[in-house]
């Protein structure tokens, strides 16, 4: 059978590889962090949630770490997992039956595989292999993923959205470089991009997820009601340095205007509603 049309228009914006002072493998110290913060949590949803009984049928547990990057920390996540899952089986007392892992890491095509590879534990307990492509389109085969994982990727949109870089749309972005603080049409681009991208995520995993299986995210979002004016101040306020940039003529306004973050912190409200959207 041919493999399903996954195709999607997806922009590629893979952090800096390799290994030096600018690298992101030496710069993702936060969101290590958060992967430290959603360590127990974790472990908690494979012990209370996860079916066992869904790798009876295969000859391994199938892992899928979803915009990978170069590491370290999708070893780290891959690692708590592979224990949580392995704790699992020797709370029911079947430890003779715990299987062989297959971990596939994924991300885009641009992404420094081979820093990823070259980098990986000498101990690790999980054979490994990488799946390039936009997690916004289908990347495995039907009902053949145990856990889908995702940490601080999900909130990064597969493009800009078309309106806030067309000049003839009400929701042009000019002098911003995101949604805090610009127009209510600005803000609803945001969000209809982010709609799509989720349903088109979603559904993707549905289908490759197997019945029983477990899909664990973990991303940077918003309370509900929170103003768009005080999200990731961080980018904000590297717009306004750009600006300021433009007025001492150091960079061309033509070209901030051309700049927008494909980000999207979302609200835990806002997820609900797409997986209950894809059901």
């Amino acid at each position: 059978m041919a493999a399903e049309d996954t195709s999607k228009v997806c922009e590629a914006h893979p952090m800096i590889g390799g290994d030096g002072p600018n690298s992101y493998a030496k710069n993702s110290t936060f969101q290590q962090g958060v992967l430290d913060v959603a360590k127990e949590l974790i472990r908690k949803a494979i012990a209370e949630k996860l079916d066992i009984d869904i790798s009876s049928s295969s000859t391994s547990f199938k892992i899928a770490d979803l915009g990978c990057s170069v590491g370290p920390n999708t070893f780290f996540a891959v690692e708590n997992i592979v224990e949580a899952v392995e704790l699992k089986y020797q709370g029911q007392g079947m430890n003779s039956q715990i299987p062989e892992f297959q971990v596939f890491f994924n991300d885009h095509t641009s992404n420094d595989f081979n820093i990823l590879f070259k980098s990986l534990p000498q101990n690790r307990r999980y054979y490994a292999a990488g799946v390039p492509g936009s997690f916004y389109g289908r990347l495995f085969p039907n009902a053949s993923i145990h856990i889908a994982h995702s940490s601080y990727g999900i909130h990064f949109l597969s493009r800009v959205p078309k309106a806030v870089m067309d000049r003839n749309s009400p929701a042009w972005n000019k002098g911003h470089i995101w949604y805090s603080n610009s127009t209510d049409e600005v803000v609803r681009a945001y969000k209809a991009q982010y709609a799509e991208d989720m349903e088109c995520f979603l559904h993707a995993r549905a289908q490759e997820t197997v019945h029983g299986g477990l899909m664990l995210l973990t991303f940077p979002g918003s309370p509900a009601g929170f103003p768009h004016s005080r999200s990731v101040v961080g980018l904000e306020l590297l717009g306004s340095c750009l600006m300021d940039l433009v007025r001492k003529g150091v960079v061309s306004e033509e070209k901030v205007d051309s700049f927008n973050m494909p980000v999207y912190s979302m609200s835990p409200q806002e997820l609900e509603v797409a997986v209950k959207r894809n059901g």
